[in-house]
């Protein structure tokens, strides 16, 4: 028997709603406990506590000083991973590649901004950032491209993937050969945190970074939390959640369809159908059975949780407008409008890390191989952060310029500005003081 959740708006009270817009990292406490020792550990002692918890969390018979990956490792990946996949990572890379390049923001830029005065700025990249990959619940080599590919464009001089040994203690075939394919200098295996602990303090191999991006579980989510104040580690990337958006254009059975390509990725995840279509939902209960039969046991136990859960379901609206305010105070990471004339919804959905438009647009394809970046803001962080970008791996400084000319005004408006707020090395630096050495 498969529960699904069936909530309909007009029936539930405003804690009840309120309660479908939580997320699993809302209180992230408890595992911020649970992660202290451990990154302490890995503080204190380097490799031998990245292996030591590589053997007790991962089972992986990983040694202190067989951290890094090696050219054997990459060539043993390269034989045995198959031509039909490598030849899918080439298409996909070649797609991110190809759309953040031309996200790249023009290096510099200067414009007068009032008479003999200029201003602009100058883009340039960070020194070294690590790219997370995640491997607990399968491999996943698309977050290698997706992460480390912006990165490259962007023109990152340190660039370091870290990641999940598997069983055999070795780092998985496909996300070798992604590391290769991206220009990655270096994979090591330490996942969880203790890997986000080791870019953030360096052990005696892994090198310490000046960021960290990429999707992982609350414990990777706590981890950055705690090292926040010395390492920039980006915008939250938390458990996969999803909103899929379908009005009466469409058949019941494809939003079920599309519903499961998030849920399937663990019991921490989160979705939602939401329509205004009685059609649409009851077509997508009908169908959600027969999917899940379709699916691998764990996989389709993942999303039964999920969609059986608390954050979890199909959501029917009374309205078009209704449902599309649950969306936008959801500010879900993805967000599918299943629609003949999606389009036309755009205007009114405000928040969303990525939203995928129209029937033939699931976000399985945006997951991988379309080219906008998949790791996007969860938890809700969509209503002010943004898709992993080239602008993640860059920084810009301001630029100015003023000339003899345009001086002279300036001057006298800051002197003003600089005496009424009490700041006397202000005003004296734009006074008659700076006129008289300017003609030494």
């Amino acid at each position: 028997m498969t529960k699904i959740n069936f909530h309909e708006l007009a029936t539930l009270s405003p804690a009840q709603r309120a309660g479908l817009l939580t997320r699993v990292e809302g209180d992230l406490s408890e595992f911020e406990a649970k992660v202290k020792p451990i990154m302490a550990a890995v503080r204190d002692e380097g490799d031998a506590a990245l292996a030591r918890f590589a053997q007790a969390f991962d089972k992986a018979p990983v040694t202190a000083d067989a951290i890094a990956a090696t050219d054997a490792d990459y060539a043993e990946a390269e034989r045995s991973l198959a031509p039909e996949v490598k030849a899918a990572m080439e298409f996909a890379a070649a797609n991110i590649r190809a759309f953040h390049e031309k996200q790249k923001p023009e290096a510099m830029w200067m414009q007068e901004v009032s008479p003999g005065s200029f201003g602009g700025e100058r883009w340039s990249a960070i020194p070294s950032a690590a790219c997370y990959v995640p491997r607990g619940k399968g491999a996943f080599p698309s977050v290698a491209l997706m992460t480390a590919i912006p990165a490259k464009v962007a023109g990152v001089e340190k660039l370091i993937i870290i990641t999940p040994p598997g069983p055999n203690g070795k780092v998985d075939d496909a996300t070798l050969v992604a590391a290769r394919m991206a220009g990655v200098d270096a994979v090591y295996k330490a996942g969880g945190a203790q890997g986000i602990a080791a870019v953030a303090y360096g052990t005696q191999t892994v090198p310490k970074v000046a960021k960290v991006v990429g999707p992982g579980s609350p414990w990777v989510a706590a981890a950055k939390r705690l090292v926040s104040h010395i390492l920039d580690v980006g915008s939250p990337a938390g458990p996969s959640e999803v909103i899929v958006f379908a009005d009466e254009t469409v058949n019941g059975a494809l939003a079920a369809l599309d519903l499961l390509i998030e849920t399937e990725h663990g019991p921490d995840s989160s979705g939602y159908l939401v329509t205004a279509s009685r059609r649409v939902a009851e077509e997508a209960l009908a169908a959600l059975p027969g999917l899940l039969a379709k699916m691998s046991p764990q996989r389709a136990e993942f999303a039964r949780t999920v969609l059986g859960g608390p954050i979890g379901g199909i959501v029917l609206a009374r309205d078009v407008d209704e449902a599309i305010a649950f969306c936008n105070d959801y500010a879900p990471e993805h967000l599918q409008v299943l629609s003949t004339h999606a389009e036309d919804y755009l205007p009114q959905l405000k928040h969303a890390g990525e939203i995928l438009l129209g029937p033939h647009t699931p976000s399985v394809l945006g997951n991988y191989v379309i080219g906008p970046d998949h790791v996007l803001p969860t938890s809700g962080w969509a209503r002010t952060a943004s898709a992993l970008s080239v602008f993640d791996f860059m920084k810009r400084t301001s630029l100015a310029r003023v000339t003899a000319a345009g001086y002279p005004a300036l001057a006298r408006h800051a002197r003003i500005l600089a005496q009424y707020e009490g700041f006397d090395a202000h005003a004296n630096a734009v006074s008659e003081m700076r006129d008289k050495l300017l003609k030494k």
